[in-house]
Order: structure tokens, then sequence, then C-alpha cells
């Protein structure tokens, strides 16, 4: 699929994905896709950052290519490894047969036929559909000499293998970053990239993407969910719940054939949506009725 030509081609086609996307976030993206820059997502987790990918993957037809990051990442995992197995494998082979020569072997071992291609290198090869999504998700969780290697790809869509030199992207990947923010990450990484903060919708918005991804709620438990979890995020909570848990626990309802919220009902179904038991147990009681009752003075009639 080619690239949309406005930002409301952009916002259709991932509204289609049943993406829902703002004005402001259809803009960056589109300015990403046209201008092939790197998209910088950052915000609170749960906010949509990571599926944005997946739906530009879907909508464009392309190869979606993930890096998932954590502490300890390196150039072996994040962009290729050898396969020494394999390599030991040929080199007692070569010796058996007799007759090695060392320097030759070497030359012969160091090859693309024992190379394990890890995502990085992955999004730079040749891709039958068009250059892939690269998805380089949660890049706040390396640390900065891994930030300092993703300069070169990220500025040259290039990466060095020592053993058989640069290789470069014949065509650049679409490339996202996404960052929770539990570290600041370099600012040479973001000089390079487009940036956006990924907030938490309003309610008319987040009405809208739960009816994008749980069409089967009704109208009413839709609106009293939202009202509800919208009201939560107002709590001292260690971690305020994202739109995905807006999400799980719709359709948790749904799997209960819940019809309208009670105190009874989220009690019994806090844990799609939060994560900590100290926040669990900070609605245990009366204060679940409290910002239920406080949600639904909130909402105007259907």
């Amino acid at each position: 699929m080619n690239i949309p030509q406005s930002i409301g081609a952009v916002q259709d086609m991932l509204g289609a994905q049943g993406y829902v996307c703002g004005r402001a976030l259809g803009t960056v993206a589109f300015l990403a896709l046209r201008l092939g820059r790197p998209l910088f997502l950052e915000g609170e987790a749960g906010t949509g950052k990571t599926e944005i990918a997946k739906a530009l993957s879907l909508a464009l037809g392309r190869r979606l290519i993930r890096l998932q990051c954590y502490e300890g990442l390196d150039a072996a995992t994040a962009v290729y490894e050898w396969n020494f197995a394999g390599q030991m494998i040929a080199i007692r082979t070569a010796e058996a047969a007799g007759g090695v020569d060392r320097a030759h072997l070497k030359d012969e071992v160091f090859t693309e036929e024992f190379l394990i291609e890890r995502p990085l290198l992955q999004a730079m090869r040749p891709q039958s559909g068009g250059a892939p999504v690269l998805l380089i998700d949660e890049i706040d969780r390396t640390d900065e000499p891994f930030e300092a290697f993703l300069l070169e790809a990220l500025s040259d869509f290039q990466v060095t293998i020592p053993e058989l030199g640069t290789i470069a992207a014949p065509e650049p990947p679409i490339v996202i970053l996404t960052s929770n923010r539990t570290r600041e990450v370099h600012d040479a990484v973001k000089r390079r990239c487009l940036y956006h903060w990924v907030d938490y919708p309003g309610f008319d918005r987040e009405i809208e993407i739960l009816q994008a991804r749980a069409p089967e709620a009704a109208e009413s438990l839709s609106r009293e969910v939202v009202a509800f979890v919208q009201r939560l995020r107002t709590e001292d909570l260690f971690k305020k719940p994202g739109v995905a848990e807006t999400i799980d626990w719709a359709k948790c309802l749904l799997a209960l054939d819940v019809v309208s919220l009670s105190p009874e009902v989220i009690a019994d179904t806090l844990g799609a949506v939060l994560k900590y038991q100290d926040d669990i147990a900070r609605l245990q009681g009366s204060e679940a009725k409290r910002i239920l009752d406080e949600a639904r003075a909130g909402l105007a009639p259907v």
C-alpha cells in the first residue's frame, strides 16, 4: 500500500485497523511517513504507543519487526550474532578433511551463512512488501551505550558488522520508538526523530477507542467504564490505568455478562484495571462506590 497523502488519510487508515488517532498524532505520523523520519512516541504505559506500530504495519501491508528493549541489551542481541555451533562444525569438518588453510577458513566461517540476524539487521534487509515497520519498544529500559549505538542506525539506516562491513538499507524502514519515560532518553536520539507525547485520551476519544476495540459493549456500559477509569486516573495511584486497561476491563465485563457497573462487580474485576495490590487495596469498601458515584454524576444523559 502506498503512503497516505494527507493527515486525514492517515487517520482513516489507522481507524480501519481499530486504532483511533487524534489530529495531533495523525499529523506527526503523516510527517514521519512522508519525510522518512523515525517517530519517537513518549507517554504513560498503556496509551497506545506500541499499537500504532502494529496498526501501521497492517494498514500498509508491511512486515513488523519488533525490538523489545531491556536493561543490558547490546548489539549482539539487537543486530546480529554468529552461529558458533555451526562455525565449529564447519571448522572440524574442514580439519578432518585435511589441508586446512586457516586464513581461508576464517573467511569461510564468517559469512552470511553463519550469521543470525536480529531485529535491527532484519530491518535493513530488502522486504518483498516494501520497507518494514521497525518498532524499538520501551527504549527507556536500555542504557546510554546502546542509545549511542542506535545513532548510526537512525542517522544512516545502516549497521556495521566488523567481519562483513557496513550493511545499508536499500529503503529506510518505518521506525517507531516508544518510551514510558522511566528515564530520560538522550537528546541525540530524540533529535533524529519526530517527537509526540501520547497522553491519556479525553472522554469522547476514549469512548471512540473502546467502541472500535470492543464494539459489542453497550453504549451505556462503555460510558460507565470510561467515566470510572477517567475518574480513577485522578486518584493517587502507584500506576494509573491506561487505555489498554480500559479495553481489557470492558472485555472482562462482557465475558461476565455485566450490563452495568456496581461496587460488587468493580471489586471482583479490579485486577483487569489495576496491577498493584496497594492500588487495589485503596479501592476496597466504600472507595469504589464513591468513585463510581462521582463518575456517574459527571455523565450527561445519553
